[in-house]
């Protein structure tokens, strides 16, 4: 059991760095505690531009189950994960909002898409929360989802 927990600590440094390097040629950096109204501004690519470039990388009939902008690795990115009837689990496809062009793609299995489901309701319980206490719209993506947006 040490060995495995050893092997994980040892493995986890090497992840980072190979999950950094797609974000390396990201066209548009971003900070995390920029408002989602001043990221969109930021984007040259539209948000339905980033949807139709992230549904083109599965096969027809694919939907976006979630996502929007927001930064990942210091670059603004659109996120979304993509639900391809023909296949098991879904693809979180990160788009560059600066060139439209795809930098990764995570595949999730049914089992991990079916884990964050209860972050994604604390997410939007969270929203509906601030909506109330501030009085002003969230920008919450788990709000925007149920809302359509």
């Amino acid at each position: 059991m040490k060995r495995i927990i050893l092997a994980a600590l040892l493995a986890a440094p090497l992840a980072l760095s190979a999950a950094d390097k797609e974000f390396k040629s990201c066209s548009t950096k971003a900070s995390m505690t920029t408002k989602k109204a001043e990221l969109l501004q930021a984007a040259k690519v539209k948000e339905d531009e980033a949807k139709k470039a992230a549904l083109a990388t599965a096969g027809p009939g694919a939907t976006i189950v979630k996502g929007g902008i927001e930064t990942q690795d210091g670059c603004l990115v659109y996120a979304y994960h993509v639900k391809d009837p023909a296949k098991s689990g879904q693809n979180e496809i990160y788009v560059d909002a600066g060139t439209g062009a795809i930098l990764k793609q995570d595949h999730e299995s049914a089992a991990r898409a079916a884990l964050e489901k209860p972050v994604d309701k604390t997410k939007e319980l969270a929203g509906k929360t601030k909506e109330k206490v501030t009085g002003e719209p969230s920008t919450n993506e788990a709000m925007a989802n149920k809302k359509g947006g």
